[in-house]
């Protein structure tokens, strides 16, 4: 093999784990923005409402579901 075709190897190494961590990221600022509508809501309402609750849990849902096909 010669060098150049090693490089272009690890470079096709480097993206995969680029994006990886890209969807990580997403994942992890989807979850800050769940988290910080949550301590709003309930501050501005004084508590949890069925009708905010419910749509945190779809929210959630939808989360868990990206992650378990490998979209993280």
């Amino acid at each position: 093999m010669d060098i150049l075709a090693a490089l272009r190897q690890e470079e096709a190494k480097f993206e995969k784990q680029v994006n990886v961590a890209q969807q990580r990221l997403d994942n992890v600022r989807a979850a800050m923005k769940l988290l910080d509508g949550m301590g709003s809501s309930s501050k501005a309402t004084g508590g949890n409402s069925a009708k905010t609750t419910g749509g945190n849990k779809e929210r959630w849902a939808k989360f868990r579901a990206a992650k378990a096909t490998g979209k993280q």
